[in-house]
């Protein structure tokens, strides 16, 4: 539990372990360093899905409270979607056993096909991570273009499964035009679908995150040291971050909003209490 005002806030939940790896290579993916001593560095690696069921069902079995696990954190939730097994068909039927816990898709994927296939998926989330279409294009070359993954997001919010957005990581970008490349994000959002909930986080990196990835042009940007690497200075985080809530409310009366990764301080300064606000990765 954070006590200090520069703590960082990020709540507790549970990891689950199919996979490891991206197939996206964005410039400032934490994964370069989380992995960098792996000969296959950020290569797509499926695990033995045998295991993964037997250790899954005892966990869905045993355990009390209700939990969220967690698929995203260590590899693109979908980045097996065109194999011959693909994750969700795998993942969702064995979530589907049961009421009380869900299992939650984190990815910057087009690819829903597999998903809009399964019938019965109370128990899954999708969260699709989403940026201004100029940035995206700038560092997150591989990865499909923005206005795709928000069709793709509409999509599944039509199949009925629970869909929620993070717009992360927010750059600094010149104060007009960055305001106008996010709020005109905001904006191709809501004219597909409303969001479950939006998580927003800025742009921020390791130290073992920045050695080992190859375009560093994005460090520019990063000014303040914290406890969870460098980060945007305290001052324009806040003006990001409270330009977009405000305009969340005024023009969508949207308030379903937490932030990733951020400050007890920054939580209090825009006037959000973290203890009841649920962002990306918990019920």
């Amino acid at each position: 539990m954070p006590k200090n005002p520069t703590d960082v806030v990020c709540p507790h939940f549970l990891e689950l372990k199919w996979g490891y790896g991206c197939p996206f290579d964005c410039a400032w993916c934490y994964l370069k360093g989380t992995f960098r001593f792996l000969p296959t560095k950020t290569s797509p690696k499926v695990k033995d899905y045998e295991k993964i069921r037997l250790h899954l069902e005892t966990f869905l079995n045993t355990l009390s409270d209700a939990e969220v696990l967690n698929s995203g954190e260590l590899a693109d939730s979908l980045m097996s979607e065109n194999g011959n097994e693909p994750f969700s068909k795998f993942i969702i039927p064995i979530f589907e056993k049961q009421n009380k816990h869900k299992v939650l898709f984190l990815t910057k994927s087009n690819n829903v096909k597999n998903l809009l296939d399964i019938e019965k998926h109370k128990q899954a989330i999708i969260s699709f991570t989403l940026n201004a279409n100029n940035v995206s294009k700038r560092w997150e070359k591989v990865a499909p273009p923005v206005k795709s993954r928000i069709e793709a997001a509409k999509k599944v919010y039509d199949a009925g499964y629970e869909t929620r957005i993070r717009i992360d990581p927010i750059v600094p970008l010149a104060p007009t035009t960055g305001r106008m490349h996010y709020t005109r994000l905001i904006d191709d959002i809501f004219s597909n679908f409303e969001p479950e909930r939006i998580t927003l986080g800025s742009l921020r990196g390791l130290q073992s995150t920045i050695n080992n990835c190859k375009d560093k042009s994005w460090v520019e940007y990063l000014s303040e040291w914290s406890n969870w690497g460098r980060k945007i200075d305290d001052e324009t985080r806040y003006k990001m971050y409270s330009t977009l809530i405000k305009y969340l409310k005024n023009e969508y009366n949207y308030n379903k909003i937490g932030l990733c990764k951020e400050t007890i301080l920054m939580w209090d300064k825009l006037g959000l209490d973290y203890r009841k606000i649920r962002c990306n990765c918990v019920l």
